[in-house]
Formats: structure tokens, C-alpha cells, sequence
């Protein structure tokens, strides 16, 4: 660890094991602490600071709230020869997607479609560390979930729809890794948003609006009022779709019955999540390998032109970080450690 003007350095074992020791002294359960760990210092490994080490302090206030199942024990079955069920009872996501993992692989593989229902979980994190582990497995993946009830749609000034990620994972040729998008339909994360509120920062006028409906640049006033959705209401239809398709569709919440069980606790979400995955070879058989080709085609002339793939980003910050490091904010850092004490007998 070195302390610099502009954060803290640590590596990324330094910063696993610091997920892993606030979140044992936090109550959660070994295998647990295992699963949500990585997903942090995955986060934090790819430059993706609201979605890393910072959700440490999410976390520890959901477990604090009483808001989690700390020793929650997934629970696999299958409804279906393609589908398959985990009831998380009450636990955070990460474990519940790895109990569930290999049985969606196997049906994906055995059917060339399958379906995973995560029931029950608390959701904090982003759904690309998901999708991208199945792309490298060598199967097309989606993801969806929703969240509490903080965006408003489209022309609403009331908060209906969660932030309801959606990601997408596609495999690809070697050496190549694989190729994932995942984004909010919110305008911005949540996350984005109360870093911005740590921080004393500004945020764009089209990212929220306050409680009484009026655009503001406050990041507190937004937190407080209603996010917006990302292209208007293109993304408030995507958002709709998350609703019913990670809600109703599987036996969920939405977003609002999320947030209205959270009673003002401010914890994490609570609710479902819906993983479809393909096995390419499943449709094309043995002319798979060309029509990949053609695939990589259309990513050749993406970035022919000098365009970005979506995660190029994030696996350039992997590259540097794995090298390098990574650097915390000194406030993060400190407030970190200052929960760690307070946990601490």
C-alpha cells in the first residue's frame, strides 16, 4: 500500500483481502464473503469505481440493516429440462449465480438454450462479471435485473422503474476476450450518483430531478427525487421490459414492491434476476467456427474506423491494474477503514 496525492495504492490482493476482512467482521458467511469479495475487486480491477471497493460500504450497511440473510443457502432446481431455479433465500446475488452456474452451462450446452432464475437475492454489483463468465465458457448470455424503485419514466416526475441493468456477453475467437456490454437504463448508475455526493461534485442537469420534479444538478436532491432513464423513452420501454422479464416473468419483485419492502432502511435491493445463455454450436453445429468469423467481421470493422468496443475500456483498466494496481480515493479509503474498526471487537 502507498499513499499518494491523488488516492491510495493498493494491489489487487490487498484489495481482496480488505473486501474479505470488512465482510467477515460485517457477520457474512464464509462462502458468501468469497463470492461478494471477488465481485468487488472485479470492479475495482476494471476502473469501475462505483461498482468496486466503495460497494464495500453498501454492503456493510445492507448487513447492518438486517437487510441480507448473511448465511443465506442457495438452493438449485430445475422446473424444466432448460431451466433452472435458485432460491437465494434472502442472500446476496454472487452466490446464489455461482450455485446456479454449471446447471445453466450443462442445459445450455445439452438444449442450445437455457434459462436461470435467481430468486430472492439482494442485488448490489453490476451483471457483466456474470455474462462475461459465461461468454468464456463459450455461450451467448444475457442478463437482467431490477433494483429499488428510484427512476421515473419517461414524461413521470415519480420514481417507478429500478436502474434494471442489462448486459451482454458474446464469445470470441482467441486471443480476444470475450465481448460485453452492460448498462444501466437509468440515465447514469446509482452509484455514479452518490460518488458524485461524496465528493461535493456537480452532476449533469439530465441525470435526475429533485423531489418536486425540477432538474437539478444536486446529486443529494436527485438521490432524494427521481433518477432519469438513458435516451428518454427508448429507455424507459427497456426499463419496462427489466420489470416484467426479472420480476413477474420468474416469480419476483419489481422495483417498486423492492423498495417499498426496504421501509427506509436504504439497503440493497431485493428481488430476482433473470440469466438467458445460447450455445452457438447448439444452432450452427459444425459451421459454428465460420459464422464466429463472420462475427469478428463486424468487430474488425468497429474498430477499423478507430471506434470503441463497449468493454474495451474496462479491459485496458484490467491490464494496468493487474500490473499496476489500483488507487482508492484517500475519503474511500478512509471511511473503509474506519468501518473495519468500528466492526471490530
Amino acid at each position: 500500500m502507498a499513499t499518494q496525492g491523488s488516492g491510495v495504492r493498493l494491489t489487487l490482493d490487498e484489495v481482496r483481502a480488505l473486501a474479505r476482512r470488512v465482510l467477515l467482521a460485517a457477520g457474512l458467511a464464509e462462502d458468501h464473503v468469497e463470492a461478494v469479495a471477488e465481485t468487488m475487486v472485479a470492479g475495482e480491477r476494471d476502473g469501475c469505481a462505483s461498482h468496486g471497493i466503495y460497494r464495500l460500504l453498501v454492503a456493510a450497511n445492507t448487513i447492518a440493516k438486517g437487510k441480507v440473510v448473511r448465511d443465506a443457502v442457495p438452493v438449485l432446481s430445475e422446473p424444466a429440462r432448460a431451466l433452472a431455479r435458485v432460491e437465494g433465500g434472502g442472500g446476496f446475488a454472487q452466490l446464489a449465480f455461482a450455485v446456479g452456474k454449471p446447471a445453466l452451462i450443462a442445459k445450455a450446452r445439452a438444449y442450445g438454450i437455457a434459462a436461470l432464475a435467481l430468486n430472492n437475492v439482494v442485488h448490489f454489483a453490476a451483471l457483466w462479471p456474470e455474462v462475461e463468465a459465461l461468454a468464456e465458457e463459450g455461450l451467448v448470455a444475457l442478463a437482467f435485473t431490477p433494483s429499488h424503485a428510484w427512476v421515473a419514466p419517461a414524461g413521470g416526475t415519480r420514481p417507478v422503474f429500478g436502474t434494471n441493468p442489462i448486459a451482454f456477453g458474446w464469445p470470441r475467437l482467441a486471443p480476444a476476450p470475450p465481448f460485453v456490454f452492460d448498462f444501466a437504463t437509468s440515465k447514469v448508475a446509482r452509484g455514479e450518483i452518490e460518488l458524485h455526493r461524496r465528493a461535493g461534485k456537480a452532476v449533469p442537469e439530465d441525470w435526475g430531478i429533485d423531489a418536486e420534479g425540477r432538474p437539478t444538478t444536486d446529486p443529494a436532491a436527485i438521490l432524494d427525487g427521481a433518477m432519469r432513464t438513458f435516451g428518454g423513452h427508448k429507455g424507459s420501454a427497456l426499463a419496462a421490459m427489466v420489470e416484467l422479464v426479472a420480476g413477474p416473468l420468474i416469480g419476483d419483485w419489481t422495483s417498486a414492491e423492492s423498495i417499498a419492502a426496504d421501509a427506509g432502511a436504504g439497503a440493497s435491493p431485493l428481488g430476482g434476476e433473470l440469466i438467458v445463455a445460447i450455445d452457438p454450436t447448439g444452432f450452427l453445429g459444425e459451421a459454428v467456427a465460420g459464422h464466429l468469423l463472420r462475427a469478428e467481421a463486424l468487430f474488425d470493422a468497429i474498430e477499423g474506423q478507430g471506434a470503441r468496443l463497449p468493454s474495451a475500456r474496462r479491459y485496458a483498466a484490467r491490464a494496468r491494474s493487474l500490473a499496476e494496481g489500483v488507487r482508492i480515493p484517500e475519503k474511500l479509503y478512509a471511511d473503509i477503514l474506519a468501518l473495519e474498526a468500528s466492526l471490530t471487537p
